[in-house]
């Protein structure tokens, strides 16, 4: 028996009469069928594991903290149950009680990302129609307000003091000044260091593939003598396959954050301004992409640090047609480092002596 592939011309002219007599059209008809029962809401306890492995291991990791406190607090109330004074209060609340570290500012950042990590779980709920959209209620309450950065750029005299200790002091400080020459030259995140693979130094253009904030990834330049330095500490310290981390302790296993911490503790006790003003691998970035905007404009600072126009830097629509492109960046690094680059336009000497590693 085969499956018809639906009525004939004349069932359906038959169907229509049958109706006409009934004095029923089909609008009528259809209108009249039981609606398909509603989705049930879920509640934070059972939300936020689904939301959780939907989205990317750098938000899951920001956001992990902010959904638990969601869970503690109200772990069997449904997302349709919140109302807006409610989450009013909450974020007052994670900025009342936010742990008070080095880089305190009033708990204003800690009740912004908890503000980013509930309208996370209302996002994926609204789109899978699990709620309207009238019913979420981050649409409803003022967003935090964000506090004002405190990094910055460092002059040449910190600069040379963080990569004279870093350098001299420790347990490994090759690998210490490694890290902060390549923080430098790169404006990478620490996220881009960590995930450094062997498969992502390309030594014959001298680029390095870096994979950071939001799931990114760009080909970034670096000097010969950084790369030089990366192919050697990766191969001495056991990296093998192309998948291999590059960055490595002594003992062979890849890199961790727990690095970067154990260094900058460190680097407070021998640099005064480190201490005082809590100067992290982040004011790196500052610094390299402040020189670069300085000497090359916004367009090249922009492609040197890997925003996209019309994303990360929030720029003009005139942006997305004077963007930068590699040959560009390659060449302030060129100027940067005092060093040759293949795809540098050109060559003057800069803040490092080609000879200095």
């Amino acid at each position: 028996m085969t499956d018809r592939a639906g009525p004939s011309a004349a069932e359906l002219e038959k169907a229509r009469q049958v109706l006409a007599l009934l004095g029923v059209s089909p609008e009528a008809l259809v209108a009249s069928q039981p609606a398909a029962p509603p989705r049930e809401v879920p509640t934070f306890a059972q939300w936020v594991p689904v939301v959780s492995g939907l989205v990317g291991e750098g938000t899951r990791k920001l956001y992990s903290t902010y959904w638990n406190r969601l869970v503690a607090l109200w772990p069997e109330r449904r997302l349709d149950e919140l109302p807006a004074s409610d989450l009013t209060w909450l974020f007052g609340h994670i900025r009342q009680t936010a742990v008070r570290r080095r880089n305190w500012r009033g708990g204003h950042s800690a009740a912004e990302h908890m503000f980013s990590a509930t309208r996370c779980l209302y996002k994926f709920a609204v789109n899978d129609e699990l709620i309207p959209v009238g019913q979420d209620p981050t649409r409803k309450v003022k967003k935090p307000k964000r506090a004002i950065p405190t990094r910055r750029g460092l002059n040449n005299t910190v600069l040379e003091a963080v990569t004279e200790a870093a350098s001299s002091t420790g347990d490994d400080p090759a690998l210490d000044a490694l890290l902060i020459r390549f923080h430098v030259e790169t404006a990478a995140r620490r996220g881009g260091a960590l995930a450094l693979e062997l498969d992502g130094l390309d030594q014959e253009q001298r680029l390095v593939l870096l994979h950071e904030k939001g799931e990114q990834s760009r080909w970034q330049p670096v000097s010969p003598t950084l790369m030089t330095h990366l192919v050697d500490h990766a191969y001495h310290r056991g990296a093998r396959e192309p998948t291999s981390k590059v960055l490595r302790y002594h003992n062979g296993k890849p890199l961790t954050s727990r690095r970067y911490d154990g260094l900058w503790d460190r680097l407070r006790e021998h640099v005064e301004p480190v201490r005082t003003q809590n100067i992290s691998t982040h004011w790196l970035r500052h610094t390299t992409l402040k020189w670069v905007e300085r000497n090359f404009g916004e367009a090249v600072a922009r492609a040197y640090a890997g925003h996209r126009p019309g994303s990360d830097a929030k720029p003009g629509a005139i942006a997305v047609y004077t963007k930068a492109d590699l040959e560009e960046v390659a060449t302030a690094l060129s100027v940067l480092t005092g060093e040759p680059h293949p795809l540098a336009l050109s060559t003057p000497t800069g803040l490092f002596d080609s000879g200095n590693g």
